[in-house]
Order: C-alpha cells, then sequence, then structure tokens
C-alpha cells in the first residue's frame, strides 16, 4: 500500500487525491443574489447534510488566491441562498454556469435556467430542477488558512427554510431517488448517473 504525505504534495496533487476518492459527490446548484440584485448562479460538489434537526445543509465553496467565489460574497451579504440538486434534466445548464463570469453578469446569460420566487427567502430559486432548498445562513467559516485573511475555502452551513419537490417524486414522505435521476460529480471532467440499488439494513 502507498503511503503519502499530504504536507508534501502541492495543493492539485491533494486536490486530484480527494476527488478522486471521495466519489461520488452529489452537485448543489446554488442562487443567491448580490447588493446589487444580480442572481448568481453555480454548482458545487463540496456539498453534503449537516442535520436533521434542524434541517441543515453545508456547502465548501473553494477560493481563488485567497479571493472569495461571488457565491460566497453574496450569500456573507444577503445571509439567505437556495440550493438545488442537479439532475440529469439540468446537468448541461449547471455545467454551463461554473463559466468564470464577472460580478456583474448573471448565470442566467450563459444558461436556460429560468427562476421563480421563493416563499421564506428573497433570494430565487429556479425552475429547472426536481428538489429545491430554501436558505438562510447559520454560519459562515473560513478555513484552510493560518488567518481568516489567508483561507481557501468557506464552509457555508446553511438553515434550510422550506423544501419545494416535483410531485412525481415525492410519495409518503420518500423521495424516489431513481425519478429523481440525479447527476454527481466524480473526478475531472467525469460525472456520473445514478447506478444500481441494493438493499443492507442496519444492525440494531
Amino acid at each position: 500500500m502507498i503511503s503519502l504525505d499530504p504536507m508534501a504534495l502541492s495543493e492539485r496533487d491533494n486536490y486530484t487525491f480527494l476527488t478522486g476518492t471521495i466519489i461520488p459527490r452529489p452537485i448543489a446548484i446554488i442562487t443567491s443574489i448580490s447588493n446589487e440584485g444580480i442572481v448568481n448562479i453555480a454548482p458545487f460538489s463540496y456539498f453534503t447534510i449537516v442535520s436533521a434537526n434542524p434541517p441543515m445543509i453545508a456547502v465548501s465553496v473553494q477560493r481563488k488566491n485567497g479571493r472569495k467565489k461571488d457565491t460566497s460574497q453574496n450569500i456573507l451579504d444577503s445571509r439567505e441562498f437556495v440550493v438545488h440538486i442537479t439532475d440529469e434534466s439540468n446537468m448541461e445548464d449547471a455545467n454551463k454556469t461554473a463559466a468564470e463570469l464577472p460580478p456583474n453578469i448573471s448565470e442566467l446569460e450563459v444558461s436556460n435556467f429560468e427562476l421563480t420566487e421563493s416563499e421564506t427567502i428573497r433570494v430565487p430559486g429556479i425552475t429547472n430542477a426536481k428538489v429545491r432548498m430554501e436558505c438562510t445562513l447559520a454560519k459562515a467559516i473560513p478555513l484552510g488558512g493560518q488567518v481568516a485573511d489567508d483561507a481557501s475555502c468557506d464552509l457555508i452551513i446553511g438553515n434550510v427554510t422550506r423544501y419545494h419537490i416535483v410531485e412525481s417524486i415525492y410519495e409518503n414522505g420518500r423521495i424516489d431517488a431513481k425519478g429523481l435521476r440525479p447527476i454527481s460529480r466524480l473526478a475531472g471532467h467525469e460525472y456520473m448517473k445514478i447506478g444500481e440499488q441494493f438493499v443492507l439494513e442496519r444492525p440494531k
């Protein structure tokens, strides 16, 4: 077995190792809004559940050369955002929103996404998703550096204030995974559709 010291590896090497082994990763499409009213849309695969009581989710937004991405800055300013699940029907548009655009340009201009009003927050959601979650900021934690200004990412933790789910995939309080048809991220330019499912009961 190979043994590697992460401190002896470059940032790129660590990224390649981590994204190639922690797979598959669900992809969140996040909408946020700037102080100038520009809607930002971006996909993130460093995304997971934090808590069910209360419902909380987290996304890690990587910085570039120490600079916060528009998503992080918008969420810190407005304390609101919407998370959508990437699925087979919206993955192409989700990928288009990964393009680096200036803060005054909305990703609506490079995708076919359409907006819909939220019920509990000011940030709009997008209609092109089977599941969306309105969120308020619970905590933002700069990580990866010795001090906050030197951080390499911002861990965004949100409280879910409203779920929106298409009726066709929701039954008896459960989500039909095959109906959702989620897309997950592997490494590089590789993605994965939902594969074989099986049941394994946990011990009591």
